[in-house]
């Protein structure tokens, strides 16, 4: 006899509890949901660290500090070596950028940033430029545009 039949015969699957089957049962009367209370209605549902009333834990906790992360501006980021696959004199903003799947959203802003060569000479428009972005373009002959 194999171990996996045991488990198969032997109650694998645990039968599911039958509420309000009369009070033999155990389970009738008032199912298991105890007497009146909110937890006793239909529908009830508490959210996630509700803790019936009492002052929360995180709202105990007392704040410090202030951080400015929800005021951060997020930047698609595009490198100077893969702006090589536009054709010359090209006119590369955020819609030909997405189109070259470099970046994923036109709308949001990008930033180009120095890593790597280019010998093309384009115009490329972003929001913003490093330093060693916007003179490696200009080095190759190329414009720099910003939004």
């Amino acid at each position: 006899m194999k171990l996996d039949q045991i488990l198969a015969a032997a109650g694998k699957h645990k039968s599911r509890k039958r509420l309000g089957h009369g009070e033999g049962s155990g389970h009738g009367k008032t199912s298991g949901r105890g007497h009146k209370g909110y937890g006793s209605r239909s529908g009830a549902k508490r959210r996630y660290g509700y803790e019936g009333g009492q002052t929360p834990a995180l709202a105990r906790i007392p704040q410090r500090g202030f951080s400015n992360a929800m005021f951060r501006k997020e930047f698609q980021l595009v490198n100077v070596a893969s702006l090589e696959r536009f054709e010359d004199g090209a006119r590369v903003d955020a819609v030909a950028l997405v189109a070259a799947r470099l970046i994923k959203d036109a709308a949001e802003p990008v930033k180009i940033l120095g890593h790597g060569e280019i010998r093309k000479k384009l115009t490329v428009v972003a929001d913003k430029f490093s330093a060693a972005a916007a003179e490696k373009i200009a080095q190759a002959g190329g414009a720099v545009e910003r939004l």
